[in-house]
This record gives C-alpha cells, sequence and structure tokens, in this order.
C-alpha cells in the first residue's frame, strides 16, 4: 500500500488501483478479475449441467442454453485463464529475472484495463438484450445468422480484450529479453519464465489472425461487407481456418504457463533441481512451435481431403512427444526427492495423471479417420476439459497457492486448502471422465435436452453432480483468501522454506522497487545456490545508488473507457442512420485518441528514490 493510501483510506486505495504502473498491483488488479469472471463463467457451467441433469428438463432451453453455453466458454478462455496467467506474469517474472519493472509499466497498465472494459463490453449483452448465441469459436455460419446484437459484443469486446492481450504480451518479450539481471543468462532463467516467454512470442503471432478475423465479421455484420456471405462468393470456412489458427495456439498460450506453474512447484517441494533442464526448455519451445502446424484437426470434418487431414494429423500426433519429454522430467524431478505435500504439491502431483489422460485422448481425437466418429460428441468436451481444467485450472490453483504469501503478504490455510483440492479434484472427475463414455454412446455437444432411456440419463446426473462438488471447491478457495486477509501473521521472503528462485529472496509482498540493488545471479537457482553458501541475500551486482521509478497515471484507464464507448457507438450506428450512435462512436475514439495525444506532448520523467531513504533501517514499504 502506498503512503497515500494508508493516510487517505479507501479512496486514495481505489485511485492508486485505477492510476497504478506497478507491475505488483496490476497483478492483484489481472487476479481478481479473472477470479469475478471465473466464478460467473463456473455459475453458468453449473447451469448448463443443470438443465443437462434430466432428460426433457427445462430449466434453460433453447437459445438461453445456447447463450450460457457460448458465454461460459468465452469467458473461460479469454477473461478467466488469460488474465489470471498475466497475473502471475505480473507478480513473479520481473522477480525472476531480477527486474524492478516490466520494460513499459505504461503499457502493462493499458493492457489491463483494454482487457477488463473488453470484458465488461462482451458481458453487456445479458443487460441490453442480446448474448452472443454462436458458441465460443463463433463459426461464421451461426453468427452471420443472428438477428440480435449478441454476436457484436462478442466481436469488439474481444477486439477490445485482444489488443490488451497483444500489449501485454510484447511487454513480457521486451522485458525478458532485455531486462534480465548481471548473470540471468537464458539457460538460468525459471521454468515459469521460459513458459511466459515461449507463450507471449505465441500471442504475438497467433492474436493477429483473430483481429483478422473479427474485423472482417465486424465488417459484414455492421457495414454490410460480404466476406462470409456464400451467395456473394464469401466462404465461412475461411473463418474457421483464421480462428483456428488462433485457437490452436491459444491452447499451447495456456497450457505452457502452467506447465510453468508445475515445475516451479515440483522442484520446491521435492527439494530438488528441475530434471533435465535443458531438455524442459527446448520442449516448451518445440511445443510452442508445432503449436502452429496443427490448426485444422479441428476441421477433419469440413472436407479438405485425406491429403491434409494426414499432413494435421501426424503433425497433431507429433506433440505429444515434447510434452511426454515434461512428463517424464516432472516424474524424474519427484523422484528421489525430499517431497513436502503442501497444497501447491497435491495439485503438481495429480495434475500429471490428469493431463496425461487429455493427452491420451487428444492422439485418438488426431487420427482423422477417428475424428470422423468422435466429432462434436461429448467425447470431445471430455477431452478439452481434461486438457483446459485438468492443465490449466489446476496449474491457475497451484500458483495461487503458491505465489499468494508472495503477492499479499499471508498464508492461506492449508488444511482447508487440501480439502478444496480433493473435493474439486474427485469432482472434475465425475464431471468429465464420464462425458468420455456420453460421447462412445452417441451424445452430440451443444444440445440442450435429450429424450430418456438413450443410456445417457445416469450419466449425465453423475456428471452434474460432479459440477457441484466443483462449485463447492471453488466456494472453499474464495472462503481460504477471504480468511487470509484477516490472518494477523505475516510471513517472510521465503515462507515455503525451499524457494528455489529470486522472489523468494525478498519480502513478502515485495517493496515497490523490488531490489535495493539488482542482485547477481551466480547458479540456475540462485537463491537455493545462495542459501546453500550460507547467505541469507543475494550478492549485489551493483552498489547502493537512487532508483529510478515511473509515475502513476490514468491515461490508460480513460483510453480504454474511450474504446469502449466507441464500441458502443459502432454496435448500435445501423450504417451511420442512427446518428446518436454514430456520435457516441465519434466521441469514444475523440476520448481515445486525444488520450494518447497527452501522453505524446508529455514528458514524463518519472521520480527517484534516494539512496538516503534505502538506507533508512527496514527502507522503503511497497
Amino acid at each position: 500500500m502506498s503512503t497515500l493510501a494508508q493516510k487517505r483510506g479507501i479512496g486514495a486505495i481505489i485511485w492508486d488501483y485505477l492510476t497504478t504502473v506497478d507491475h505488483k498491483k496490476i497483478a492483484h488488479l489481472y487476479f481478481f478479475a479473472g477470479l469475478l469472471h471465473f466464478v460467473i463463467a463456473g455459475l453458468q457451467a453449473l447451469f448448463i449441467r443443470i438443465q443437462l441433469m434430466y432428460p426433457e428438463n427445462d430449466f434453460l432451453v433453447g437459445t438461453d442454453f445456447n447463450e450460457a453455453l457460448t458465454a461460459h466458454g468465452t469467458a473461460m478462455l479469454f477473461f478467466v485463464a488469460m488474465p489470471l496467467i498475466f497475473a502471475f506474469a505480473n507478480a513473479v517474472v520481473p522477480l525472476q529475472i531480477g527486474a524492478r519493472d516490466v520494460a513499459f509499466p505504461f503499457l502493462n497498465s493499458l493492457g489491463f484495463w483494454l482487457y477488463f472494459f473488453g470484458a465488461l463490453f462482451f458481458n453487456l449483452g445479458w443487460f441490453l438484450g442480446g448474448m452472443p448465441a454462436a458458441g465460443w469459436t463463433n463459426y461464421a455460419s451461426l453468427a452471420m445468422a443472428d438477428p440480435t446484437h449478441g454476436v457484436d459484443f462478442y466481436l469488439i469486446g474481444l477486439q477490445i480484450s485482444g489488443f490488451g492481450t497483444l500489449i501485454s504480451a510484447i511487454n513480457f518479450l521486451a522485458t525478458i529479453i532485455t531486462m534480465r539481471t548481471a548473470g540471468m543468462t537464458y539457460m538460468r532463467m525459471p521454468m515459469f519464465t521460459w513458459t511466459i516467454f515461449v507463450s507471449s512470442a505465441l500471442i504475438l503471432f497467433a492474436f493477429p489472425p483473430l483481429t483478422v478475423a473479427i474485423f472482417l465479421m465486424t465488417f459484414d455484420r455492421l457495414f454490410g461487407s460480404k466476406f462470409f456471405d456464400i451467395a456473394l462468393g464469401g466462404n465461412t470456412i475461411i473463418w474457421e481456418h483464421l480462428f483456428w489458427i488462433f485457437g490452436h495456439p491459444e491452447v499451447y498460450i495456456l497450457v505452457l504457463p502452467a506447465f510453468g506453474i508445475f515445475s516451479e512447484v515440483i522442484t520446491t517441494f521435492s527439494r530438488k533441481r528441475i530434471f533435465g533442464y535443458n531438455s524442459m526448455v527446448f520442449a516448451v519451445a518445440l511445443i510452442g512451435f508445432l503449436g502452429f502446424m496443427v490448426w485444422a484437426h479441428h476441421m477433419f470434418t469440413v472436407g479438405m481431403g485425406p491429403v491434409a487431414n494426414s499432413i494435421f494429423a501426424v503433425a497433431t500426433m507429433t506433440i505429444g512427444v515434447p510434452t511426454g519429454i515434461k512428463v517424464f522430467n516432472w516424474l524424474f524431478t519427484m523422484w528421489g526427492g525430499n517431497i513436502n505435500y503442501k497444497t501447491p504439491m497435491l495439485y503438481a502431483v495429480w495434475f500429471v495423471p490428469t493431463f496425461v489422460m487429455g493427452g491420451v485422448t487428444g492422439v485418438m481425437l488426431a487420427s482423422a479417420a477417428a475424428d470422423y466418429q468422435f466429432h462434436d460428441s461429448y467425447f470431445v468436451v471430455a477431452h478439452f476439459h481434461y486438457i483446459i481444467v485438468g492443465g490449466i485450472v489446476l496449474g491457475l490453483f497451484a500458483g495461487m497457492h503458491f505465489w499468494w504469501p508472495k503477492m499479499f503478504g499471508k498464508m492461506m490455510n492449508d488444511t482447508l486448502g487440501k480439502i478444496t483440492f480433493w473435493i474439486f479434484y474427485i469432482g472434475f472427475h465425475l464431471t468429465f471422465f464420464i462425458q468420455h463414455f456420453l460421447g462412445l454412446w452417441g451424445m452430440p455437444r451443444r444440445v440442450f435436452t435429450y429424450l430418456p432411456n438413450q443410456g445417457w440419463d445416469t450419466a449425465n446426473f453423475v456428471s452434474s453432480i460432479g459440477a457441484f462438488m466443483m462449485a463447492i471447491a471453488v466456494v472453499l478457495l474464495v472462503v481460504n483468501m477471504i480468511m487470509s486477509f484477516f490472518s494477523k501473521e505475516e510471513v517472510g521472503p521465503d515462507p515455503w522454506g525451499d524457494g528455489r528462485s529470486l522472489e523468494w529472496m525478498v519480502a513478502s509482498p515485495p517493496p515497490e522497487y523490488n531490489f535495493k540493488q539488482l542482485p547477481l545471479v551466480r547458479s540456475l537457482d540462485p537463491a537455493w545456490y545462495e542459501k546453500m553458501n550460507g547467505n541469507k541475500e543475494m550478492v549485489p551486482a551493483e552498489p547502493l545508488g537512487d532508483i529510478h521509478m515511473p509515475n502513476s497515471s490514468i491515461l490508460p484507464f480513460i483510453m480504454s473507457v474511450g474504446l469502449f464507448i466507441a464500441g458502443l457507438g459502432v454496435t448500435y450506428h445501423d450504417l451511420g442512420t442512427n446518428t446518436t450512435a454514430l456520435a457516441v462512436a465519434i466521441i469514444g475514439g475523440l476520448i481515445t485518441f486525444g488520450a494518447m495525444f497527452i501522453r505524446s506532448i508529455k514528458d514524463d520523467h518519472g521520480y527517484h528514490i534516494h539512496k538516503e531513504d534505502l538506507e533508512r533501517e527496514g527502507g522503503l514499504k511497497a
């Protein structure tokens, strides 16, 4: 908390977070925004499972079901997983590489607010009479036929949010390339930093195709162009190609940081260096590279022909090789280790068999001939959730428990954390394992009801019970977080006692400048190396001196608000006939470009924390 917030209370705290460019506070913003959307999207999933709990149920039918299905998928991928990963990246990566902040603090703030207002724009449909109902993939044949503005909320919301994601990825690439401290070579970077690096590179190349696809469909729906109008020479399959050229790397954009989290957790609680570090780095890079070569395995049934299908099938199966390398490296890291089964380690240990199960069904789906049978069945739903929930969500939950004391200076209750894990884990398998069989028994995905006595009744009931267990676990997780804030017990720099990377050598939570003196890295696990050599602190790589810090700014917030307003105007402009909406679009654009102009002409040199302040006992607090 800043000294301003300490003196002026809640209003100053709110202003502090609205204007902050500190990567640690931006991590808090990403974290709680992502958690909010996780609860919303989780409720939507619960409504879906309540509807499917019994045959011919009428709890949520027709368009309402399709809207909930679309909102759940879109939110979980774009508004939950991405921001939570950016939360951990902001909280941890600058500390792990020995930097005082990210390369572009202003852009870091802008990236968050663009995400926030993009997600808000998407959810406006609940209040303005039209949520998208074309599925999270928004296939053109369905989306172009939607008479409401629901699809427009999807398109413009994702466009605004996507700009924020792209900005953040470029920022992390620049940070990791240019701001590593002395001795922090690429091959000494922690695995989590490596996964954020590769994931950011994937974003850099994967998001432009999505941006293009969204622009084309926006122009079709709002400006009368015909890119996807078959009658006038358009092609709806082009949307599928553009979407999946983004969509399949997106899976690796999300799952690679989860791999990084598990790598950090497993080494810490096994009290061992990661087994085969070089091969792990190579595997991460290879997964990222191959991830761009497999997008059409989502399209085996559209008629690409046997040659194209075979090429993409082989490429898809190839990804199993580097993924298998990582699994064996995690197992060999734990082998012979002095394992400490704290809550984060529970998530990591049980993630391994869960993710392997998801990988095996992935290889099954990679066979084009088999995919003809599995396609659009609940088998695909089961596989997808074994990767997304069994990989990414378990990773995010592990990261929440693991870095919570570093982010907030408090420990979560370990016993409650373990109870939460078992309820969630059992509920997850109850929900999705049986869906493999539902798919094999012929149940199609994206249906809101089914007839009784087809052999699906009991399986759907069991699946829905599992969903309720996961919901209970999420409630317990939130309760644990709230309880930790009321705990009076403060934690030290290394609350787990076995931290291996640089973030465990600074205070919890870290001061605003991170390091009084940038550290000198002398080993792959620098914190562990110094502790084993009897040092309580890192050897400094520079003398103590003044620290330059960036000023806070409200401009990122204003720029994002401007785009939000402009998006509203564009949605309702009706080819220029709605002059009020057109005026709103222009005003929003002027707000954004006005803020950009002010940023361009304003000399903002930041401020300095002076050496004398740093020398005072205890230094400065964040």
